[in-house]
């Protein structure tokens, strides 16, 4: 349709008579006079606006799908993102308890030895020194850390420092089979050196062949010269098996280490010897032996009530056994003592023959 002045005249007739119809049927309301004309149109239209609704719905579901489920993945990813961070703040949380336990139990140790220790972390394990048993410390030279100095934590001896870089410092293992420190039983202090066997006790050589030691004997260091590499009293392990004796200078016994070699964290390196030595101070407190019950067992002996005999006569119930009453009640016929075996007349013999052999007597 071209853009004439009558089809302009049209269309502003057309809105005119548009706004007269709306302002009629909302002046009259419920009786509007277009209202009929209202239902004419709904009942021809109705059903053609259904079909097309029904033809139409299911692609604005599927748009309407489509679009929801980009901002349910979002939701999805955005809430998998929180659990992701909750799980690691809790993790990080529980990792955090853990820590402080170890380097509160390091402190008490250092305490009790007098060691003054550098706390550090283990950040790696093994190294590219060639040593099969060492870890890696986040410790190094600026922080004081020096080589040959004593490794401890929380539960006793851990290695020595062999390698010194300025941020950190690797650490040879008491583990390591190239591993060799001095140790001292305790009370008996006898003297031997300890190699390590890998992921098996200890090796000690006691330098005494006869010594005496026995399954739960302790060790800890004895200490080199100026406490370098290794401070005194370190506790080492305890004895889990003696070899015989074999008429060796030497006697050699096994040594479980008190340290848990695969599960080091923090971790302690000794600064500063202690004054004296701590001889048995260090080592942790024994257990306290637990009470065995103790159970009584009374035997009864068979056929007799309740395990008591009758009391005045010795005799047991013979209600209770019969064959037993039987044995033990006398016999109810005898009247008298058993004849004599000789034939010498009994209180029940006929008095007839004694009194012929008295009168027998007086003639005589």
């Amino acid at each position: 349709m071209r853009d004439t002045r009558e089809s302009r005249l049209l269309l502003v007739l057309l809105i005119a008579i548009a706004f007269a119809l709306i302002t009629v049927d909302i002046r009259g309301g419920e009786d509007s006079p277009v209202d009929g004309a209202r239902q004419a149109a709904a009942t021809v239209f109705g059903p053609i606006q259904n079909g097309v609704a029904t033809a139409v719905d299911p692609v604005g579901n599927a748009i309407g799908a489509v679009r929801d489920s980009g901002e349910r993945h979002d939701r999805i990813s955005e809430l998998e993102r929180e659990n992701a961070e909750l799980k690691a703040k809790l993790g990080s949380d529980d990792r955090n308890r853990s820590r402080a336990r170890e380097l509160d139990r390091l402190l008490r140790t250092a305490g009790a030895g007098q060691y003054r220790v550098k706390a550090a972390e283990v950040i790696a394990i093994g190294a590219a020194q060639g040593f099969s048993w060492t870890v890696t410390l986040d410790v190094g030279s600026r922080d004081g850390i020096k080589r040959d100095m004593t490794v401890i934590n929380g539960d006793g001896l851990v290695g020595r420092v062999t390698t010194v870089g300025p941020g950190t410092s690797t650490v040879l293992l008491a583990s390591d089979p190239g591993f060799t420190v001095g140790t001292r039983m305790e009370k008996t202090d006898e003297l031997g050196f300890a190699t390590g066997q890998g992921d098996r006790p200890l090796s000690v050589q006691l330098l005494n062949g006869k010594s005496k030691v026995k399954k739960g004997d302790r060790l800890v260091t004895f200490g080199s010269q100026a406490s370098r590499p290794f401070v005194p009293g370190v506790p080492i392990g305890e004895v889990v098996r003696v070899d015989p004796l074999g008429g060796d200078l030497t006697r050699t016994i096994h040594v479980r280490p008190y340290v848990g070699f695969s599960r080091l964290d923090i971790v302690g390196i000794v600064v500063s010897a202690p004054s004296s030595d701590p001889r048995d101070a260090v080592l942790p407190a024994r257990p306290k032996a637990v009470p065995v019950p103790t159970v009584t067992v009374t035997v009864t002996p068979p056929g007799t009530p309740g395990g008591a005999q009758a009391e005045g006569d010795g005799t047991a119930d013979q209600g209770t056994d019969p064959q037993l009453a039987d044995r033990q009640q006398p016999d109810a016929t005898a009247t008298g003592p058993a004849p004599d075996p000789g034939g010498s007349p009994g209180p029940g013999r006929d008095a007839g023959t004694t009194s012929g052999r008295t009168e027998d007597q007086q003639q005589e």
